[in-house]
């Protein structure tokens, strides 16, 4: 019996998006072309205005592309869709809602039923350790806690895509490396597809099992690293491993080329 295959989780097929400034075409993005599977962590690197946001926008619908197209599960994507959650650097939760009322908010639009709402909060907030906190607001909580909140409203919609731009950008070291592992911990029960932008090479090597980098603008994919590491991955230890330090070179390496052409071109 023949087994028919299924598609990728994301498909990017061709992706460019050109818009204009003050007047002055801009080309941001340049034949994109990018498979991710279901279940993966996908974090994309490079120089600032190399793209990587307007590819997650494309990815989310907020933008169409001007050429090219992006699939989920085989279907192009026209517009923005429960399906696909993201998350944000800057929270982007109300503040006048609790934490409870914040992860159901996307459930009431969607017309779940008030029941069937307060249970997969009730379950997401207790899953990202917010369980005492449920009746809290956001100005009560701190910036880890209230990122917590906005993967557990992504969660809560049951959304099979993730996609996260700089969510730990604005955390202190050590609550951004404990939200990391927090990430990974919620990540290997779930095994939601998640794409991650990061302008940090630790972060993105710690937390995928491929990085993309991408060029100077227009943004092009220069390369894309798997991410193979020893033993646990969610044990920090690993960052100090010689396969981690070799990975994080060559990333380096390949971020800092593209970074002195934009610096040359400016």
């Amino acid at each position: 019996m023949e087994v028919t295959k299924r598609p990728p989780k994301i498909e990017v097929q061709g992706v460019s998006h050109g818009f204009f400034h003050r007047g002055s075409p801009v080309v941001a993005l340049r034949t994109v072309n990018l498979t991710i599977d279901e279940g993966e962590v996908v974090s994309v690197v490079g120089p600032s205005g190399c793209g990587k946001t307007t590819l997650l926008n494309t990815i989310a619908g907020f933008i169409r592309p001007t050429r090219g197209r992006v699939l989920i599960d085989g279907r192009e994507i026209t517009g923005p869709g429960p399906d696909r959650g993201v998350v944000f650097q800057d929270y982007a939760l109300f503040r006048w809602l609790s934490v409870q009322g914040n992860v159901e908010f996307g459930l009431k639009m969607r017309g779940v039923p008030s029941e069937r709402r307060r249970t997969l909060a009730d379950q997401y907030v207790k899953l990202v350790g917010l369980g005492k906190f449920k009746d809290r607001y956001p100005y009560e909580l701190s910036g880890g806690m209230q990122q917590r909140v906005a993967i557990a409203r992504v969660f809560a919609n049951e959304s099979t895509v993730m996609l996260m731009d700089e969510p730990f950008a604005s955390l202190d070291a050590q609550t951004r490396e404990i939200m990391q592992e927090e990430l990974l911990q919620l990540w290997s029960q779930m095994n939601t597809t998640i794409f991650f932008i990061t302008h940090s090479v630790d972060e993105a090597i710690f937390i995928s099992t491929r990085v993309v980098v991408m060029t100077a603008r227009p943004g092009q994919i220069k390369k894309i690293v798997g991410v193979k590491l020893p033993g646990n991955r969610l044990d920090y230890h690993i960052r100090t491993s010689s396969e981690f330090v070799a990975l994080k070179d060559e990333v380096l390496d390949l971020v800092r080329e593209e970074a002195a052409k934009r610096m040359a071109n400016e």
